[in-house]
């Protein structure tokens, strides 16, 4: 009979003592879980007065609805504008041409390397020095999530065109196709679907990290459901920190439930040869960060017109 476990089964006393394991392990999270009820009770968190402001429609509609259009205008605009950032910077880095491969690799470890909130510091105290004065909370958040996670969606790309076996771009220059039809109808359409998986998921922290737009005051769910709303409905803030952090719990989950269904599908597809790419920030994301193109498969064996 075979198994699929990559251990050996256990005996009747490894059974016990994993099953006396869970059982304690269930105990102590029902302790810990009853400790934090019990501490909200004595604070008198779960009197239905300050859950009042959560039933009624005025607070949704001013406050929470408000904060998730917010959330998810920085969401989608830098979702975009970081898919394409990724893929220009992603496919600079695998060119050929030395004064266009090594700046866009600067460019890209430099912005992978500052922390997102620095980026979004940087660039909202920054811009009314070069613009003038206004308003630069959502420009602030967008351009700083849009360079982040655009820098490591660069790096997504280039590992999804790596993970693509070289014989298919060799049997393409074999039949005499021009470089740049061997990335754009051989290796692309492969890699996007090796890809998928790691870009749903990156945008999953996208989504995320719109939160820290809260430090500079911009206008999305944390500011209005955590400070505005609270400080409206005095005594509101943990009910308030509960229902925001739901609201984040199901939209993330959602997201990760697509990237899931994308990963099964990339994993069970027969369009491509290439094996899916791990989330970023795994080390097999970064594979051949110092590799040159010819590891890709894009330098022929013979010149390329």
């Amino acid at each position: 009979m075979s198994t699929t476990v990559l251990f050996d089964a256990p005996g009747p006393r490894a059974r016990v003592r994993n099953n006396l394991l869970t059982v304690v392990s269930v105990v102590a999270v029902a302790a810990v879980l009853y400790g934090i009820y019990r501490g909200f009770d004595a604070k008198g968190q779960w009197e239905g007065k300050i859950w009042q402001p959560f039933l009624q429609w005025e607070t949704w509609e001013v406050y929470i609805f408000p904060g998730l259009l917010g959330t998810l205008q920085a969401a989608v605009v830098a979702a975009v504008l970081a898919l394409v950032f990724g893929a220009v910077f992603g496919l600079a880095r695998l060119s050929d041409h030395a004064w266009i491969r090594v700046p866009a690799g600067v460019v890209v470890e430099v912005f992978r390397a500052i922390p997102l909130l620095l980026l979004i510091f940087f660039i909202f105290y920054l811009a009314p020095a070069v613009a003038g004065g206004g308003d630069y909370t959502f420009m602030a958040v967008v351009i700083g999530l849009m360079l982040y996670n655009g820098s490591v969606l660069a790096e997504v790309v280039r590992a999804g065109v790596h993970a693509v076996p070289r014989g298919q771009s060799e049997a393409a220059f074999a039949v005499g196709m021009r470089k740049n039809q061997v990335m754009r109808l051989v290796l692309l359409p492969q890699a996007v679907t090796a890809m998928m998986p790691a870009i749903v998921s990156q945008l999953v922290v996208l989504l995320k990290d719109t939160a820290l737009g809260y430090i500079i005051a911009y206008v999305d769910l944390l500011n209005t459901g955590f400070k505005i709303l609270p400080a409206r409905f005095f005594g509101s803030l943990i009910p308030a920190a509960i229902v925001i952090g739901i609201i984040y719990v199901a939209l993330n989950m959602a997201l990760s439930f697509l990237a899931t269904r994308l990963e099964r599908r990339s994993r069970r597809s027969r369009k491509t040869a290439a094996a899916p790419i791990a989330a970023p920030g795994s080390a097999e994301v970064s594979v051949g960060a110092g590799e040159g193109t010819e590891d890709a498969g894009l330098a022929p064996d013979r010149p390329v017109e």
